[in-house]
């Protein structure tokens, strides 16, 4: 039986990777050309899978070649293209709480294709962090959109459906082999989306490339890495909570890099996003081994 501690080493481990993520917005702001997020995608996944590719050597085989291209698809093609339709359509707040029903989503898809029970307490944690995620970054002047709603609704199903058939099919090698399977797959599939639905991108700038790098090698690459290592040991349900992290770090980014600033109502977001993490995770943390008491010792004969 897994540990306690284990087990909490597994989830700050996985915790790394959303949290990285929260970056994405100020990188991508800070160091890239803007209206190019498919062209921008694809130089995020696809040289990182390739170089991933080189370092294991080992591509695909059987059944694995469609499912390779499956979960590309899930993870990064379909999720990246929902993902920028929602944010060009809506205000970030509204798309990053239309996203923050992706936890939900996978307890529901975890009982659907891996049986497990449907806790009660992991559905209140993923309210709480939705509700939390709304109260940290929606603002009163946010106004919705139907097409970005459904496309934010859409990127969450793909990335649900990516975070539950990642566990199901259980890849018969290492997760630094399915990363690359999973970023070169992806990348090659949104090749012909950029190419033909998005201007060529100018000649890049040393930010640009050091922002394309950092979203490559450290946003994707090594993020996923850690991710897919985190849907190895850990339930679905609660490795996807952990995303509720990407808009706690967004928001102090924004604050300390950005000057932005940060109300009261924020801080109680801060707080219920947290709660909500913790609850997830303590819904699912391995019970400690009851130890078997100790014989009395015999009592002492009188002589």
């Amino acid at each position: 039986m897994k540990t306690n501690s284990r087990y909490l080493t597994d989830v700050l481990t996985t915790a790394i990777a959303p949290a990285i993520w929260g970056s994405t917005y100020f990188v991508t702001t800070s160091f890239l050309p803007q209206g190019y997020p498919l062209t921008v995608a694809l130089l995020r996944a696809l040289p990182a899978g390739l170089l991933l590719l080189l370092i294991v050597r080992k591509l695909p085989t059987g059944v694995w070649w469609g499912r390779a291209f499956l979960l590309g698809a899930l993870n990064f093609s379909f999720f990246w293209a929902m993902l920028f339709v929602s944010a060009y359509r809506l205000p970030g707040g509204v798309a990053a709480t239309v996203g923050a029903v992706q936890p939900l989503i996978v307890v529901a898809l975890s009982r659907l294709f891996l049986g497990k029970p449907v806790r009660p307490l992991a559905v209140l944690a993923g309210l709480a962090g939705m509700v939390g995620v709304g109260l940290l970054v929606l603002t009163p002047k946010a106004s919705l959109d139907l097409v970005g709603v459904a496309a934010g609704l859409a990127g969450a199903v793909s990335m649900a459906f990516g975070t539950v058939l990642s566990r199901r099919w259980a890849p018969p090698v290492s997760n630094l082999t399915f990363t690359a399977w999973q970023l070169t797959a992806g990348g090659i599939l949104l090749v012909p989306f950029a190419l033909f639905l998005e201007p060529a991108l100018p000649a890049p700038s040393i930010a640009n490339i050091v922002g394309i790098a950092y979203l490559g090698l450290i946003g994707a690459a090594f993020t996923y890495l850690l991710w897919f290592r985190g849907l190895s040991r850990i339930e679905p349900s609660a490795v996807s909570s952990l995303g509720f992290l990407s808009p706690v770090v967004a928001t102090l980014l924004g604050w300390l890099a950005l000057g932005q600033s940060l109300t009261p109502v924020q801080i109680a977001g801060f707080a219920l996003v947290l709660a909500g993490v913790w609850l997830s995770q303590r819904t699912m943390m391995p019970l400690r081994p009851i130890r078997p008491a100790a014989s009395p010792e015999p009592a002492s004969r009188p002589v």
